[in-house]
């Protein structure tokens, strides 16, 4: 097949921008959460819950992001929804850096600053739900089967880079600077950072086309195939997949339920397992998580920056092996390392040991997360379900990411409070159950086109031919 391999490159990295401004948004948190604290929480008179709840705010609007996304996609585009997604971003970098806008007089909090603050967190985590699901959903159907796998991952790998090059920027703007000053305006450039990809992201979103599967639901045919000619360089392959397409929009109607309920189910608890295995506490505290270990809050920053590029490099190993090995390989053995790494870190808890050993635990847990359920899982939600309830699916699971992320990150303090040794056992159990719902429920989709994959779900009278065919459960 003769694709147009620099133009599918070039629309997956524009688009995966946008997962840089998730890894961004999400992480940038992790410099400022103690200036926060000692800003709001501590000046006025508030619990530990509203610290958990003030780090976790922006999954609020994460939530909300994602049960708007389907409705938005299906109505405006893919395309659209992540320039909405872009002008999110940026308001909510500006406005976080400067909560008092308007209304609030600096270094004088009170409970409607506090407000504020989060509302305008909000507003930047509802860009996140956006940009979440419908970047791979984008990704996914503007790919290639052949090399969709790494395509979908190299959107992870900009979350990751997203996560990393804000983890360098916490260091960089807190390094040589007194802790007053960073609790004053430090924390304040943190958040104001983020607005310059969001600019760019926004610019460059308007040089990429609608994908072809929304142009065929919205019967823009010719557009759909002008697009589908640019990426597989020939007429003939276009309408080959054009048809294709079109059968599976014509065939079934777009009822969440149409194809049963268990890919919908698999959708969830792929979302709820990746954020119940307990990364997004590693992220979201990672600075407060290694100055517990005793170190410096220059050494925890550069720690955390340490953390960001074991990321970083693991999921650059998943993008290069994920159509090699498959999906499903490497979420089983993601699974198996993320249970010793998390076990681990929770025995020297328990043995109140938590030092260097429980550094290199906590990087062995993190390698194996991206390297399977980092990225795959977002790969296996943009490619497992159906054309006609895909829009409605994926939002469907992007909620349900964002809920379990703001339900595990929200409570960490406190239930570490309780126990460090039993928070960790709690996750190292839910990498052991996740390790069992993939090896008995997950599909493997490694180089099957999306419409291939839909026959996976298809209702009982062709399930003969499924067998046939000998897809690989």
């Amino acid at each position: 097949m003769k694709q147009n391999m620099k133009y599918i490159i070039y629309l997956t990295l524009i688009t995966a921008l946008g997962g840089l401004l998730f890894g961004y948004d999400t992480a940038v948190i992790s410099g400022a959460e103690q200036s926060l604290q000692l800003y709001f929480i501590e000046k006025l008179g508030l619990s530990t819950v509203f610290h958990g709840l003030t780090v976790s705010s922006a999954l609020i609007g994460c939530i909300a992001g994602g049960l708007i996304s389907g409705f938005i996609a299906n109505r405006i585009g893919r395309r659209n929804s992540l320039l909405v997604a872009a002008v999110l971003f940026f308001i909510s970098a500006i406005l976080s850096a400067y909560p008092e806008f308007l209304f609030f007089e600096k270094g004088e909090p009170t409970i409607g600053l506090f407000i504020m603050f989060n509302i305008y967190r909000i507003i930047g985590g509802i860009g996140v739900g956006l940009a979440s699901g419908l970047g791979p959903l984008y990704i996914s159907e503007t790919s290639p089967a052949n090399i969709r796998g790494r395509l979908v991952t190299l959107n992870n790998l900009a979350i990751i880079f997203g996560t990393l090059l804000v983890y360098f920027v916490n260091w960089r703007i807190a390094a040589g600077q007194s802790a007053s000053w960073i609790n004053d305006l430090g924390w304040r450039y943190m958040f104001a950072s983020e607005a310059i990809p969001a600019l760019l992201y926004f610019f460059l979103l308007f040089l990429v086309p609608e994908t072809p599967r929304f142009l065929i639901s919205k019967n823009r045919d010719k557009e759909a195939l002008h697009v589908l000619e640019k990426i597989n360089g020939s007429k003939e392959i276009a309408k080959e997949i054009y048809n294709e397409v079109k059968q599976t929009m014509d065939t079934h109607k777009g009822h969440v339920f149409s194809f049963g309920k268990l890919v919908v189910i698999v959708g969830i608890l792929l979302a709820a397992f990746q954020q119940f295995v307990g990364i997004n506490v590693i992220l979201y505290y990672a600075p407060r998580i290694f100055a517990n270990m005793g170190a410096s809050a220059e050494a925890s920053m550069l720690q955390t920056v340490l953390l960001g590029v074991v990321n970083f490099v693991f999921v650059f190993l998943a993008l290069m092996t994920v159509d090699k090995w498959g999906r499903k390989r490497l979420m089983l053995l993601g699974s198996l390392g993320m249970t010793v790494g998390m076990f681990g870190v929770a025995a020297l808890s328990f043995s109140d040991a938590m030092g260097i050993g429980a550094l290199l635990f906590i990087l062995l847990y993190a390698a194996f997360y991206n390297l399977s359920w980092g990225p795959l899982m977002w790969v296996l939600a943009s490619e497992i379900f159906p054309n006609r309830i895909r829009g409605q699916v994926m939002a469907i699971t992007v909620v349900a990411n964002w809920s379990c992320n703001l339900l595990i990150s929200s409570t960490f303090p406190s239930l570490l409070e309780i126990s460090g040794g039993m928070t960790y056992s709690f996750y190292g159990v839910m990498c052991i159950l996740a390790f069992m719902f993939v090896w008995k429920l997950v599909p493997e989709t490694k180089g099957k086109t999306l419409e291939e994959i839909e026959t996976y779900w298809k209702p009982k009278e062709v399930a003969a031919d499924i067998r046939r065919k000998k897809i690989d459960f």
